[in-house]
């Protein structure tokens, strides 16, 4: 059984700075303070001089506090210890470094953990939520993160695509995923060991992020390259960018972007080898095609084998794993330096779709090896707890519905 741990129809996107701006604006309104997570070296360097720290010492305050939130994982101002007190005051005062709350922790029989955090109310917004997944393997652990609460995309075998889109994540809220997670996992130098975590022997837990938790990343391009980019940084988290994968359904303008800008890792949720079925399958098809999208694959900026494109695939009974589609999926691929995911489908209340059989996902696989491309086929971790790929979910949905017929509740008695 799994242990939970009790702790407290596509659109256009969002223009990044337009959010962005208005962001800022509710939280100075509001009378909040502006968290010092998500900012890089300018934005800490201006943050300082606001409060009155002289231009000439703002550059050595900037890599303090660099490393006592990025290498030491520190949450509260009165841990940096080589800060004199009266700036750690002045900085609580004015700023925050604090975690959102976790909502839930929940460990699978394999040892998936998923976390359920809420991030606090922006402005005149609301609460919201949003789910992130650590796996363990062999050698090195992934952390699945995401990018937006809830998604624009309607995927039909994915159950984040069930629940529309709230708003894009920031770069703090996307990077405190990281930080809670090498919290929790007792992954930073020195700290605390939470109750119920897990304390690595040697090394670090969280070796890989994958931008493939709830949301499409590329629709909130400039918040997921800020975070990125701290996240790589090598005098802070230090992840190396072929350790960082960026999954996307498909935004082919911003795959370029994507490569010359962060140079991460590259993920495509490819899923079908004929436009009908994957207008279907992953609608953003109907506006950028397969076609488009390989050819933004081939100009990735510093593709190699070194440096391949992981295509994934999950496989649906009947619909797409046929030995036709495996050949058809080799053709498309001519060319371009690839992996091939196939992921068997993780199925969720609902679902109109099956999982293939293992004996036709490993003919599927045999056709693809034979064309010379390496296919695993991905092991399915914390399905027990809806862990797994096309799984996550959070509870924004009905926290809003909740809402919504207590204040009907409210106006019927009135």
């Amino acid at each position: 059984m799994p242990v939970t741990l009790d702790i407290a129809h596509e659109s256009q996107p969002i223009a990044p700075q337009a959010e962005a701006a208005a962001s800022a604006r509710a939280v100075m309104a509001a009378g909040e303070k502006p968290s010092l997570i998500g900012m890089d070296r300018d934005d800490l360097a201006q943050a300082l001089k606001s409060i009155g720290v002289a231009e000439k010492q703002a550059r050595m305050r900037v890599s303090q506090l660099w490393h006592w939130l990025y290498v030491r994982g520190v949450s509260d101002f009165s841990a940096m210890t080589n800060v004199s007190k009266d700036l750690r005051a002045t900085l609580a005062e004015n700023f925050t470094i604090a975690r959102p709350e976790i909502v839930s922790e929940q460990v699978s029989v394999d040892g998936t953990r998923k976390w359920l955090f809420r991030y606090p109310a922006r402005g005149a917004g609301r609460p919201v939520e949003v789910e992130t997944v650590y796996i363990p393997e062999e050698g090195r652990g992934t952390l699945c993160v995401s990018s937006q609460v809830g998604c624009t995309l309607t995927c039909t075998f994915c159950h984040t695509g069930t629940q529309k889109l709230v708003r894009n994540l920031t770069a703090e809220e996307i990077l405190s995923q990281v930080l809670i997670a090498r919290d929790r996992l007792g992954d930073f130098p020195d700290a605390e060991t939470p109750q119920g975590a897990a304390v690595p022997s040697e090394g670090r837990l969280v070796t890989n992020v994958v931008m493939m938790g709830m949301g499409e990343p590329l629709y909130n391009f400039d918040h997921v390259k800020k975070a990125l980019l701290i996240a790589s940084d090598g005098e802070g988290l230090s992840l190396s960018k072929r350790r960082i994968t960026l999954s996307t359904s498909g935004v082919v303008p911003m795959i370029e972007r994507t490569g010359d800008e962060i140079g991460c890792m590259l993920a495509i949720s490819l899923h079908a080898v004929r436009d009908e079925l994957r207008d279907e399958l992953v609608p953003i098809n109907k506006k950028w095609n397969i076609a488009a999208l390989l050819d933004a694959c081939r100009n990735y900026p510093g593709l190699s084998n070194a440096k391949r494109i992981t295509f994934e695939y999950v496989m649906l009974k009947d619909v797409n794993d046929s030995l036709a589609d495996a050949k058809e999926l080799v053709r498309l691929l001519k060319g371009i330096p690839a992996k091939i995911n196939l992921i068997p489908f993780n199925p969720w209340p609902g679902s109109p779709y099956e999982c293939s059989d293992w004996e036709r996902i490993e003919e599927f696989a045999d056709v693809v090896n034979r064309a010379g491309y390496a296919s695993p086929i991905r092991t399915p971790r914390g399905r027990d707890i809806f862990a797994a790929c096309g799984q996550l979910k959070s509870e924004s949905e009905r926290l809003r519905k909740r809402d919504r017929e207590a204040l009907e509740a409210d106006a019927s008695t009135s």
